[in-house]
């Protein structure tokens, strides 16, 4: 079993900067690859970023390549999520999700391979 504890949310203004984190307590957290999805109001839960269990991969939607930057730190059991560059449209709550199977960028945006998932942090955008 995995725990997730999103943080780091919040209000603000449209080219600014957040830093989400995301700590994990349980089982070895180095075991899991971990992905941060969102789901805006009426929307579907869609994937954002993910990266592998050492570290060293990472895949990122279109949408927030280049303006989003995911790491981790296993000693820390944390993943963060640096979001600058922030736009109205990021405007949703944002989940991280473990994920235990082997990489692979196309499986990575599947909802269904996640075994975890946290409660979520809101991050609001204002133009």
């Amino acid at each position: 079993q995995v725990q997730l504890v999103e943080s780091g949310g919040g209000l603000v203004q449209a080219g600014g900067s957040l830093r989400l984190s995301c700590a994990a307590s349980g089982r070895t957290f180095s075991t899991y690859n971990m992905g941060w999805f969102r789901q805006a109001p009426g929307k579907e839960r869609e994937f954002v970023v993910a990266i592998s269990r050492s570290g060293r991969s990472t895949y990122y939607a279109d949408s927030v390549k280049g303006r989003f930057t995911i790491s981790r730190d296993n000693a820390k059991n944390t993943v963060y999520l640096q979001m600058n560059s922030l736009k109205p449209e990021d405007t949703a709550v944002y989940y991280c999700a473990a994920d235990p199977r082997v990489w692979n960028t196309v499986r990575l945006m599947d909802i269904s391979g996640y075994d975890y998932w946290g409660q979520g942090t809101q991050v609001t955008v204002s133009s």
